[in-house]
């Protein structure tokens, strides 16, 4: 396979031509440890590449991390990710192609159509369990699940971006102690004990993004990050707006104590067999709540507060393809390879630690976020 190809001296070569033997067609979105890229497998598949900044390649910690994350993807597969095409973790710019999946990202569904109704939620909560089931199946923590890093569907959800994700069996450790993860969405053992999580901490995360669907901002609300890691340790979770059938479900994967927590399987089961809670996850202004928790307006609020998400302001080569309206009229586009693109290409890749917490255009790798 040949190699990561750049465009010579161009004022963008920050933005390569090629990953592999892939043509990179768009620049879907960047975050501060690559860029995402719309390409095109020779037989007419559309895939998200997303591509390694040039100064992170030459960091073996990153490198070891990258490898782990293209490891951890593909040992997962199921109806509820998006598959590993190829990668290429030694190349000078690493990579990984994983198959395009339009649809928005959750956290754009809720900023755009306000929190989503009853049903939509149930439907929305079963299809993540059922992506933790088989993500823990595969042996592997996830580690990061929030708003930006799921996909909506015609089929349900999709759990995307697997950049700090680690598999039980894994000799690296988080890294010298550091915290990786996103403080909205993690766990009281991710702030307290981060060499020892497991399993339980993407319950917790789970019981977050569902509040998160429910009322447009998270069970612990605060523009301060520490404030949000504090709140996640010692204080109870706000529950207000989530609806009174799913708020026991919340709360219990919302637990301090990673063996109160339910298991993937107990959250389906408690959910009722598919007839009851119905299929996928629709989007558009058809899976809002229509006023609770104060609409579009509410949502926006925290939305991109710690996601760190930002369209990519480097190569334009043209828009990437429009989604099929879903049922109510209202797709968009999306990517995986890392990151969770929206409609209007807002991608957030792989960064760690409270790095997640800034952002801007990324114009040439050196932007949009620390390390």
């Amino acid at each position: 396979m040949p190699p990561l190809r750049e465009p010579g001296a161009h004022p963008e070569a920050e933005f390569p031509q090629y990953a592999g033997a892939y043509r990179l067609e768009a620049c879907l979105g960047s975050g501060g440890m690559g860029v995402v890229h719309l390409a095109r497998s020779a037989s007419g598949m559309q895939l998200a590449v997303k591509v390694v900044h040039a100064p992170y390649a030459a960091d073996p910690e990153f490198r070891a991390r990258f490898r782990q994350e293209v490891a951890a993807a593909r040992r997962v597969s199921g109806a509820f990710t998006a598959p590993v095409v190829d990668a290429d973790p030694e190349a000078d710019r690493p990579w990984m192609a994983t198959l395009y999946v339009p649809g928005p990202t959750l956290a754009e569904q809720v900023k755009r159509n306000g929190p989503m109704s009853p049903a939509a939620l149930r439907r929305l909560t079963a299809g993540l369990a059922e992506a933790l089931r088989d993500i823990h199946r595969a042996g592997v923590i996830h580690r990061d699940l929030k708003p930006s890093n799921v996909l909506l569907t015609d089929g349900g959800p999709k759990v995307i971006d697997f950049g700090i994700s680690r598999p039980y069996d894994s000799d690296l450790r988080t890294e010298t102690g550091k915290l990786i993860g996103s403080p909205p969405y993690m766990a009281p053992e991710q702030f307290q004990r981060p060499r020892e999580v497991g399993p339980p901490v993407d319950v917790f995360a789970l019981g977050a993004v569902i509040v998160h669907a429910a009322t447009g901002r998270g069970p612990f609300d605060s523009d301060s990050p520490y404030i949000v890691a504090y709140q996640v340790v010692h204080d109870q979770p706000d529950l207000g707006g989530v609806p009174e059938e799913l708020a026991p479900l919340v709360a219990r994967c919302l637990a301090k104590d990673p063996a109160d927590r339910p298991t993937p399987d107990e959250v389906m089961a408690a959910l009722g067999p598919p007839s009851v809670r119905g299929r996928g996850v629709r989007t558009g202004a058809a899976a809002a709540g229509g006023g609770r928790g104060g609409g579009a307006g509410r949502a926006g609020r925290g939305a991109g507060r710690f996601g760190g998400e930002h369209a990519c302001a480097g190569r334009a080569a043209g828009p990437p393809p429009v989604a099929a309206p879903g049922p109510a009229g209202r797709g968009g586009g999306g990517a995986s390879a890392g990151g969770g693109c929206g409609g209007r290409g807002v991608c957030g890749v792989g960064r760690r630690g409270y790095g997640r917490y800034g952002g801007g255009p990324c114009r040439d790798g050196s932007g949009g976020g620390r390390a």
